[in-house]
């Protein structure tokens, strides 16, 4: 491996789906909610499985952290395992980055499975989506799994906001969207304060409660997958410049958005260019610690957010 393989890379997209089995028979829960999901982003959402996924970013010279979801408790839709997930980047690790995700809910047995996970699969982060799984994030009953998850130092990334979950189905396909205020992360924030917290998505319509916990909290982060920057509030852009410009990431939410159709419309919103390669890049080697893994090879160090912030 080429040491200086992350100065090659152009952006790390911090928030991508595994959306294509190649092992689970056809699911007909999945593939109602993926119908409901492309009609609310209004385009033809790219169906890739995990390995095509891989090739998509490689062509780009871009990686990507990619999860499932486990809804399974929630909705009954069948999850792409997370040892699918993990399995098949091991095959394309130069492109891809696994995350897992757990039901929270499952205590004892959850905290098992990150265990495994993380010494078996070498997963990196997991992935939270309180709406989808239909929990409170500060849950007490929770924290058996970030018990797990903080002792290995890992980072979690949990959804916040509205979802394009369940959008336009009979009832929002049961999904609620009160789990999602990012303001219970600010309980986690403060009971697991060594366990990276990553804000996902522009938290509408709790922006403001996302950027106040960010700033406030130095373990927590924001992604800004989800959205084209187009659509983002003039108060995310702000904070987005000046005081969280080292606590932002770079996410698309792929499929739902492509990487290059956030990056083209990131550079005419009015993020600031001096600002775009934190976001793009450095800011996720931080998170991550890239510049200490032995498949990405060495990259500059860099120093940590003054105050956890800028």
């Amino acid at each position: 491996m080429n040491t200086d393989r992350l100065a090659d890379i152009v952006a790390i997209d911090i928030h991508i789906h595994a959306t294509v089995s190649t092992r689970n028979p056809f699911d007909e829960v999945a593939d109602a909610f993926d119908k409901a999901m492309a009609a609310y982003f209004k385009e033809q959402m790219p169906r890739l499985t995990i390995a095509q996924t891989a090739d998509f970013y490689r062509e780009r010279k871009m990686i990507a952290v990619i999860f499932t979801v486990d809804t399974e408790r929630a909705n009954g839709q069948m999850r792409i395992t997370n040892e699918e997930v993990a399995e098949e980047v091991a095959k394309n690790a130069d492109a891809l980055i696994p995350f897992a995700s757990v039901d929270p809910l499952r205590g004892k047995m959850g905290a098992r499975e990150v265990r495994r996970l993380i010494k078996e699969h070498n997963v990196r982060g997991f992935k939270f989506h309180p709406s989808g799984q239909e929990f409170f994030p500060n849950d007490r009953a929770c924290y058996t799994v970030y018990e797990a998850i903080a002792e290995a130092g890992l980072p979690a990334i949990f959804h916040s906001g509205q979802t394009g979950l369940g959008a336009g189905m009979r009832g929002g396909g049961g999904v609620r969207l009160k789990y999602s205020d990012p303001m219970h992360l600010d309980d986690v924030a403060v009971d697991f304060p060594d366990m990276p917290i990553v804000i996902a998505h522009p938290s509408f319509p709790w922006q403001e409660n996302a950027l106040a916990v960010a700033t406030h909290k130095p373990n927590v982060w924001i992604d800004l997958s989800g959205w084209s920057p187009k659509y983002f509030p003039e108060i995310l852009i702000k904070y987005t410049n000046g005081l969280l410009k080292k606590k932002m990431l770079f996410g698309s939410d792929f499929p739902a958005l492509t990487p290059e159709r956030w990056i083209a419309d990131a550079e005419k919103c009015g993020i600031r260019p001096e600002v775009m390669p934190l976001i793009l890049k450095e800011n996720a080697i931080r998170l991550l610690r890239l510049d200490e893994d032995p498949v990405f090879g060495r990259y500059a160090r860099l120093a940590p957010p003054a105050n956890g912030c800028c």
